[in-house]
């Protein structure tokens, strides 16, 4: 599949990525931070309501780990940043002004180290610190309009259909644009590849990584056999970019850059939800079960355990997850897999008691208040479900899934208007604006004769439709 990274941007309630504009300072440019910050959430909303997300909490956490980690040590002034991970196997990352990071699940895939990972996501900060989509927006207005929807419809081919899909879709109504403005785009890359090596440097990580990473990509796009011009690209991946980007990174000391397990754990997670079933899965982690490496031993292992509770065969699944949870007993990944596994009556307390335990060492970690909500919801204990999900909405109130999550046991519990706005938060988020005003509409029949929480609803309609405004053109 071609490596395909491609970036968007905004501008006034039109999706603006298929020409960068001309470089200035990092501060220049006509749209503001807050601005920035207002239609990056719009973008992303757009992008939810089209494109499939992924929802687990573990893979979620993780990388908004490395993300914030990196971030950390980036140039980036506004750290207030959201991440979306995309459902899909195709190798992609993007950035979008206002501090949106996505990923593609794909990039686990094609990024065989944590450090490799972490050069993509360190190469994205980078193009948001310098702001490369907020300079000369008068000049991108004039030429970019037209091919602003058709950007973002590309966005979802690549996710759903594939990368050459992608590419194809740009091509009538970019192609000219991007080889205008060729030389833009790399001056942009060149100077993200230097800031986010830098990145990498600080944050203690592997600037060789960057450069491997570079070259899995071109070998990705030499196997087949024939490649997209390299004007269609928004990342133009070149010999000549990996040799630039090894001597930079042969500028500093060599030294040892250990990854972290969680990585390869979190990879056999995506590796298991894109085989074609689970009893492949199985097969390909019993493969890996004899890896020299330790750390890869244990992962395939951790997988294994996965696998075989997608087969229904939880006895072995707790049997091949039994040394690593007696291992590393608050490691949250394993406990997670355990809730997972063993969600059947006979077990729901014992896993209850597991992950109360390590909610005392981790006080309302995101994953295991879901797990605990999960279990709690099994148990048909309904409001002490729903007491954590309003917590967890209260902390995570930009996660769809929570909000979709609290809508269900809203239901089950009989709190029917909370199962309106529950369901209302999470239209919102997925762009679907009417569907969320509908919601609100029932909401605002339960709770008339309540002043306060009417007077909430209606503000919140306003909001919905100021949303809604900003998708019209997306």
């Amino acid at each position: 599949m071609v490596a395909l990274l491609i970036f968007a941007d905004l501008e006034t309630r039109h999706l603006n990525a298929a020409e960068l504009p001309a470089l200035g300072d990092a501060s220049s440019g006509t749209v503001s931070p807050e601005k920035e910050h207002r239609l990056g959430r719009a973008w992303l909303r757009a992008l939810r309501s089209r494109t499939p997300i992924m929802s687990d909490p573990l893979i979620h956490d993780y990388v908004e780990y490395l993300l914030y980690r990196l971030a950390e040590h980036s140039q980036l002034q506004d750290r207030r940043l959201e991440l979306v991970i995309i459902k899909s196997p195709a190798l992609n990352a993007f950035a979008v002004p206002g501090g949106i990071v996505g990923v593609n699940a794909g990039l686990f895939i094609n990024a065989q180290t944590e450090q490799e990972f972490s050069s993509v996501i360190a190469h994205e900060l980078a193009h948001l610190s310098q702001r490369h989509y907020s300079r000369n927006v008068d000049e991108a207005k004039r030429k970019q309009i037209p091919s602003m929807a058709a950007l973002l419809a590309s966005v979802v081919i690549a996710a759903t259909v594939g990368g050459d899909a992608g590419i194809a879709a740009m091509t009538a109504t970019q192609a000219a644009m991007l080889q205008g403005q060729l030389r833009f785009s790399r001056q942009n890359e060149q100077e993200a590849d230097r800031i986010g090596l830098l990145t990498m440097v600080n944050a203690g990580m592997d600037p060789q990584a960057m450069a491997s990473m570079f070259e899995r990509m071109l070998a990705s796009q030499r196997l087949l056999g024939s490649r997209p011009p390299e004007f269609l690209l928004t990342h133009p991946v070149t010999e000549s970019r990996v040799a630039d980007a090894r001597s930079r990174a042969n500028q500093y000391p060599k030294g040892e850059y250990p990854d972290q397990i969680e990585y390869y754990l979190m990879r056999n997670r995506i590796l298991l939800k894109f085989e074609s079933s689970a009893g492949h899965a199985v097969k390909q982690f019993e493969a890996e079960l004899d890896n020299p490496k330790p750390m890869l031993a244990k992962a395939a292992r951790y997988g294994l355990a996965l696998a075989y509770k997608e087969s229904h065969l939880e006895e072995k699944a707790n049997k091949m997850l039994a040394p690593l949870l007696a291992e590393e007993p608050n490691r949250i990944s394993y406990i997670v897999a355990f809730a997972e596994i063993n969600q059947d009556s006979k077990k729901l307390k014992t896993v209850e008691a597991l992950l109360r335990k390590n909610l005392e060492l981790s006080p309302e970690n995101h994953s295991l208040s879901l797990s605990l909500a999960k279990n709690l919801n099994l148990q048909q204990r309904y409001q002490e479900s729903e007491a954590i999900l309003l917590q967890l909405s209260k902390a995570r109130p930009n996660d769809p899934n929570v909000w979709y999550e609290l809508a269900e046991i809203h239901g089950l519990s009989g709190n029917i208007l909370g199962v309106h706005q529950a369901r209302a938060e999470y239209f919102i988020l997925t762009g679907n604006m009417d569907r969320a005003t509908e919601q609100l509409e029932f909401a605002r029949v339960k709770a008339s004769g309540n002043y306060q929480l009417s007077a909430k609803i209606n503000q919140r309609m306003r909001d919905v439709q100021n949303y809604k405004e900003e998708l019209k053109n997306f």
